[in-house]
């Protein structure tokens, strides 16, 4: 049976020994912690130290780094005490602790700030092939969701999708027509202010007109649906991904993709050409009303000058590009609702994420619109 362990000391001038006896193993580390606390203010004090293992008759690692630790703390740890006495199957354990930790700690290297934000955006690329997945997945999903329902009418949940076309068209009118509205009236003003050092006002209808139909009228209206729609539909599904009511959907034997995300891409592609057209009428007007009480111009000759500024063609590209835009913003919103994980802080964050890829997408959509349609003459 292992002796208990002792610590003793002797002091030799200004050299103080420590002679560990007995059993220094994990068993004893209660006792063995009392003892070398103990001794450790003599420790500091000493100006020089040694250990003599002859009285050690069992050592692990746990009994090695106490009096690994103790040796470290002589002289405040400015000396390098000797250790002796010990048995020979000891010394590979002995070497082995002494060499724990000894390495100097270096100063962490504050990296490049172009290096850093090179290898953010780097990863972020890398990372966004991970988005054009889901996004693929998602309308795949979609065409086989369709096909399905030609194959079966009666699966169609005509119910969900009249009412989810009431929230993204009809309530979604009066703020559309309003921010349109102002736009047209804000753009036919500054057009007046800066046309007139020409002598040009008239060519501020022409101006209006055409950018109204084929440009800023669609993009504004589903950037504001983006807002208003997409940050919705992502809440709400991720709201029921959290609860759990998805996966209690697929327990019943309903295809989530059928029961909540086809009704809705539906409601908003139906509803965006609508609201664009809303929206573009509403700008006219308001553009009509600028250049009536500021720049002058009679409601006649506005018209008039409107008919012949813009064809039927200018509108056409407008009303192609809403449905395109409705489908990419009810792709992302549903498919970042999907990614919802169990914490409000994932919800906030897939919201914002959506609104952010939405608005992103669409103005992309808008230039490779505009360069599609510029090649095809219209």
């Amino acid at each position: 049976m292992s002796s208990d362990p002792l610590l003793e000391t002797a002091v030799d001038g200004n050299m103080l020994e420590l002679r560990p006896v007995g059993s220094w193993t994990v068993a004893n580390a209660n006792l063995l912690e009392a003892s070398c606390e103990a001794v450790v203010p003599r420790l500091r004090q000493a100006g020089a130290l040694r250990i003599d293992l002859a009285g050690v008759r069992d050592l692990d690692t746990a009994g090695a780094w106490l009096l690994e630790k103790m040796s470290r703390l002589g002289g405040g740890g400015s000396l390098a005490a000797s250790v002796a006495g010990h048995a020979a199957r000891y010394s590979g354990l002995i070497e082995e602790v002494r060499q724990v930790n000894r390495r100097v700690a270096t100063a962490p290297v504050a990296p490049n700030a172009v290096d850093a934000k090179l290898e953010t955006i780097g990863r972020s690329v890398y990372g966004s092939q991970d988005d054009i997945a889901a996004f693929l997945q998602i309308l795949g999903e979609l065409s086989g969701a369709l096909l399905g329902l030609l194959r079966r009418p009666g699966a169609f949940r005509l119910t969900s999708t009249v009412y989810q076309l009431s929230k993204v068209g009809w309530q979604a009118i009066p703020i559309i027509a309003l921010i349109t509205f102002l736009i047209g009236a804000i753009i036919a003003q500054q057009g007046l202010f800066h046309f007139r050092k020409f002598g040009a006002e008239s060519y501020v209808v022409d101006m209006v007109g055409i950018l109204v139909l084929r440009e800023i009228g669609v993009l504004i209206v589903a950037i504001m649906v983006a807002g208003r729609s997409g940050s919705a539909y992502t809440a709400e599904i991720g709201s029921m991904k959290m609860r759990e009511e998805i996966d209690a959907l697929s327990t019943m034997g309903h295809d989530p993709l059928e029961v909540l995300i086809l009704p809705r891409v539906i409601a908003l592609i139906c509803a965006l050409p609508i609201l664009t057209f809303i929206g573009a009428i509403a700008a006219l007007y308001g553009a009509g009303l600028v250049a009536w009480f500021y720049g002058g111009m009679s409601p006649a000759i506005f018209l008039e000058r409107l008919h012949d500024a813009v064809s039927v063609t200018h509108f056409e590209v407008g009303m192609i590009k809403a449905p395109f835009m409705a489908l990419v913003i009810g792709i992302i919103a549903t498919s970042e609702g999907l990614r919802v994980k169990g914490s409000a802080e994932s919800l906030g964050r897939q919201t914002t994420t959506s609104v952010v890829k939405s608005i992103f997408l669409v103005i992309v959509l808008d230039g490779l619109f505009a360069v599609f349609f510029a090649s095809i003459g219209m």
